[in-house]
């Protein structure tokens, strides 16, 4: 089973930035998709934005593209979320998971196509 630790959450005010983190156990991190959901209080767990296994691709939900960028380092088993501009609305807490499945970038969006996922680390975004 993959472990996946998220650090870089944070309080900040809004137009901030900060920049996420996730590492990843094990040695074939660089096989897999990875993505980034969010969860705010009373809310479902949403889609943020995934990369595939080689960092050539990425996906963004509407609401931050422009504003997020994820990254991938495969030598470090670490992926990234960089998180420019930050809205009021973007406060939550910030999950990792890795799809379920090597080698595939389908509907990166969906939920139930990860099966690993990190702890998550909270982000706050002042007003």
């Amino acid at each position: 089973q993959v472990q996946l630790v998220e650090s870089g959450g944070g309080l900040v005010q809004a137009g901030g930035s900060l920049r996420l983190s996730c590492a990843s156990s094990g040695r074939t991190f660089s096989n897999y998709a990875m993505g980034w959901f969010r969860q705010a209080p009373g809310k479902e767990r949403e889609f943020v934005a995934a990369i595939s296994w080689t960092g050539a691709m990425t996906s963004y939900a509407d609401s931050v593209k422009g504003r997020f960028t994820i990254s991938r380092t495969n030598a470090k088993n670490t992926v990234y979320l960089q998180m420019n501009s930050l809205k009021p609305e973007d406060t939550a807490v910030y999950y990792c998971a890795r799809k379920s499945s090597s080698g595939t970038f389908y509907r990166p969006d969906r939920r139930d196509g990860y099966d690993g996922w990190g702890q998550g680390t909270q982000v706050t975004v002042s007003s």
